[in-house]
């Protein structure tokens, strides 16, 4: 081996000294590195990541100090890592800081993201720290400084943590543009990327590096990692599962876990669960007051950093979480961790299983609290899918324009560009590698001059060429403008919530706060609240009495079930059909799927299950394909649609991550379109897919919404000054007029198609819809005419009826419709 690719000796002096010894995979990371070699490392959990590309960048500075080239103070900002979470920022820092006293006493790590106060960020700017570990939005807001080349030509080696959470959306793409950018500057630049939950790693390294990959490395390390993943299970699940009625009645259970453990995280999949979850803890044992706590990424820094140091110190006895402590943070003193209803996906319960025994030869346990009888099943097939290690792949946006855009005016804004340099750095990234010269020069003249549409208004002429061919932003107006709205994460305008003395407790979705009035009590924060007035973009509230309370909701409500958990859930129900129901879960399952197969069939690998039944409402269609609520939202709309088309017929439409009920007011005859595989096969093909989903649902009005995120990251629309905030629905007018523009008087607008490909990439799947009709129609069909609703049946039932009751109305509905289910399923 040469030389120059073996770690310095200090770093090996540095674990000896400790009583450690490396890992095999960590020395492959160093030698990479060393060789200039940049590449992906995926590795379980708690193995040692961290330290294995850290270790690699010490290494570079070490032998470069060697050779001469840096004086051991770093020469400015030599290291970058990018975090995709905040609350990863500070534990981040901390472990990198802690070897430097010993090998390079010169270094400081900085900390910069939304929440690094301004006067930290001037110092950092006057005296650069050697290392920073930052956000790819604060990068970018780096990229746009006019000095930028100046403050970056030094980075050596990057590192892009968690870069599993990145891959698959915008802020990955933005991360690629930005490591071009830094390559420009530095072509000799090393790029790392982490992972602990990839299932596509050939590709994740090539999204990750672009034109570089060729000579990227993939590490593995191949630890032995016991994960452990079962199940609390109900003593008495419900043949008749409805969703999140069972979440509380689970709250004993709960409990007893967290009081046999010293330190236990409770993970929920929204903020509003977490905050209802947290309550109905602290009003059952009011003695955990102070050692429960609550933590998502709306609450203040200031609380989230208590509450992560709290973990961290075993002080606290419990948290409840959202995504917010998903990943990568270092909480050795967790013993457990819950997860309230199914996680959806293996990789995030993989994720949140490695909260636990968060260290290399520790054991990670996971326990899945099911919210309702039906997500047993689901727990089945994730302890299945868990132990084969059937680990979903990312798909990385392609060609996104309103990045494009946006990147375009921070370049100009951060020394400037010229056209042809500038695309051909835009092409060394995997997002824009097939690029045409066309699509490069719209987004060109969208931000010169605003496209065809935009042309006579001055403020849309953001980036002009100077005399010299450099594009250049003209206007410092404009600059702040950008400088405010560079990112691509878009959400409901915020709403900070402060008690009337001043004091903050976070922030909350401006559409909630316009629906209270005053006296409205809410929660949040663990707190009852009492709305009191707002003032510009600040909720004032006092503290309430009482236990009743409205829970704030939030965007990002709904995961869809992954095609791996999909499957593996097929696979258990195939079992199930043939008399087979291992695992606890599985046996107290037994009832209500016994009762399924009774009355109708059960869906399987090879089943397609359609059950058709009449009743005082009408015409009732259950079709169950198991692939998630997203493709079923336009499965069951493509054939409401094809079936229109063939009749007239108007559809009511509900959806589960199961299957999906269409139901007519006026009879369909589904026996004839359905029962015969010919039939089937017309209803199912792919054929005019595109076209026919487009017709069955309102596109436009779906591509005008999406439309709303492309005009804000593409810097079409302003979210105003701090302070000055504007809301949601100035924001969609807004949006909603340039998108109803430029379909009138520029039809050829790129961000339209985005728009449209977006809707039918993202909130419909079109590519996995397209391989479950492909499914569909190789399975053979069981269809079932019904005289009431089956299990699988019912929960569709009460999905349509939510949107159309109240929660008091709807309660007593269920409550009627469970009696009469209840007395048929009865042994006679």
């Amino acid at each position: 081996m040469n030389r120059r690719a073996l770690p310095p000796a200090a770093l090996g002096a540095w674990f000896t000294a400790r009583g450690w010894e490396p890992f095999a995979f960590q020395r492959k990371v160093w030698a990479a590195a060393a060789r200039g070699q940049s590449g992906l490392l995926h590795a379980t959990t708690g193995a040692g990541k961290t330290y294995a590309v850290w270790f690699a960048a010490l290494g570079r500075a070490l032998r470069q100090r060697a050779a001469g080239d840096d004086d051991g103070h770093g020469r400015g900002l030599r290291v970058l890592w990018l975090t995709p979470m905040r609350a990863l920022a500070a534990d981040t820092q901390r472990a990198l800081e802690a070897p430097l006293a010993e090998l390079l006493p010169g270094w400081r790590v900085g900390l910069r993201t939304g929440d690094t106060p301004n006067a930290e960020r001037a110092r950092q700017a006057e005296a650069p720290p050697a290392a920073l570990v930052t956000t790819p939005e604060s990068l970018s807001l780096m990229l746009s400084q006019a000095d930028a080349a100046r403050r970056l030509q030094h980075v050596d080696m990057v590192i892009v943590d968690e870069w599993h959470e990145l891959m698959g959306n915008k802020r990955g793409v933005q991360t690629q543009l930005a490591l071009a950018r830094l390559r420009h500057w530095q072509p000799g630049l090393v790029v790392w990327g982490l992972s602990a939950t990839l299932g596509n790693l050939p590709r994740a390294r090539q999204v990750l590096l672009g034109d570089a990959d060729a000579q990227g490395v993939l590490v593995q390390g191949r630890l032995p990692k016991r994960v452990v993943v079962d199940t609390l299970v109900p003593p008495n699940p419900s043949r008749f599962p409805w969703g999140g009625h069972l979440g509380i009645e689970m709250l004993q259970p709960v409990i007893d876990e967290i009081d046999r453990h010293a330190t236990t995280l409770v993970f929920t999949n929204t903020r509003s669960q977490a905050e209802i979850w947290y309550q109905k803890l602290l009003d059952a044992r009011p003695d955990w007051a102070g050692v429960l706590a609550l933590h998502h990424g709306s609450l203040d820094p200031a609380l989230r950093g208590w509450v992560e140091e709290g973990l961290k110190s075993g002080r606290l006895k419990a948290v409840v979480s959202t995504s917010s402590l998903d990943l990568g943070v270092d909480f050795l003193p967790v013993e457990r961790v819950l997860q309230v209803g199914s996680p959806k996906g293996v990789a995030r319960l993989l994720q949140r299983a490695g909260r636990s025994g968060h260290a290399p030869g520790r054991v990670s346990r996971v326990t899945l609290v099911p919210t309702h009888s039906l997500e047993l099943l689901e727990a089945a097939a994730a302890i299945r899918a868990v132990a084969a290690r059937r680990i979903e792949s990312r798909r990385a946006p392609d060609k996104p324009l309103d990045v494009l855009v946006q990147h375009l005016v921070t370049v100009a804004l951060g020394g400037g560009f010229r056209s042809a340099d500038l695309l051909a750095e835009v092409r060394r990234t995997d997002a824009y590698r097939t690029l045409s010269d066309a699509e490069w020069q719209w987004a060109l003249d969208f931000v010169a001059r605003g496209g065809q549409s935009l042309v006579v208004y001055p403020e849309y002429r953001r980036v002009l060429p100077d005399d010299d061919g450099v594009y250049r932003v003209p206007d410092a107006a404009i600059g702040r403008r950008h400088r405010m709205g560079i990112g691509t994460i878009v959400s409901d305008a915020a709403m900070q919530v402060r008690f009337l003395n001043g004091t903050r407790l976070g922030s909350i979705e401006e559409s909630f706060i316009a629906r209270l009035r005053r006296g409205d009590r809410f929660l949040f924060g663990g707190r009852r609240l009492e709305f009191v007035r707002s003032h510009e973009m600040t909720a004032f509230v006092r503290p309430a009495t009482g236990r009743r309370g409205a829970v704030p909701r939030w965007q990002g409500g709904q995961m869809p079930l992954s095609s791996e958990l999909a499957h593996a859930a097929l696979e258990r129900l195939q079992r199930a059909a043939r008399g087979r129901f291992p695992g606890p879960e599985m046996r107290a399952l037994r009832p209500l799927l016994e009762l399924q197969a009774r009355w109708s069939a059960l869906p399987a690998a090879d089943v397609l299950v359609a059950e058709s039944m009449r009743s005082r409402e009408g015409q009732h269609l259950f079709l169950y394909p198991f692939a998630g609520r997203l493709v079923h939202v336009g499965l069951a709309a493509l054939l409401a649609y094809r079936v229109g088309a063939r009749q007239p017929a108007s559809f009511s439409i509900a959806v589960n991550d199961y299957g999906f009920e269409l139901l007519c007011a006026t009879p369909v005859d589904w026996s004839a379109l359905l029962a015969t595989p010919a039939a089937a096969q017309r209803l199912l093909t792919t054929d005019a897919l595109l076209e026919d989903v487009l017709a069955g649902l309102n596109a436009t009005e779906l591509s005008r919404r999406r439309f709303r995120e492309i005009a804000r990251v593409a810097g079409l629309v302003f979210q105003g000054y701090p302070g000055q905030a504007r809301s949601a629905r100035q924001l969609q007018a807004s949006s909603s007029l340039f998108f109803d523009v430029f379909q009138r008087h520029d039809a050829g607008n790129l961000l339209l198609g985005q728009a449209e490909r977006e809707v039918l990439e993202q909130e419909l799947e079109l590519g996995r819809l397209r391989e479950t009709l492909t499914e569909l129609t190789q399975r053979r069909l069981a269809f079932v005419e019904l005289r009431r609703a089956t299990p699988f049946g019912f929960p569709l039932m009460v999905e349509r009826l939510r949107e159309a009751l109240s929660t008091e109305a709807l309660t007593d509905r269920v409550a009627r419709l469970l009696r009469e289910l209840e007395r048929a399923a009865a042994p006679r």
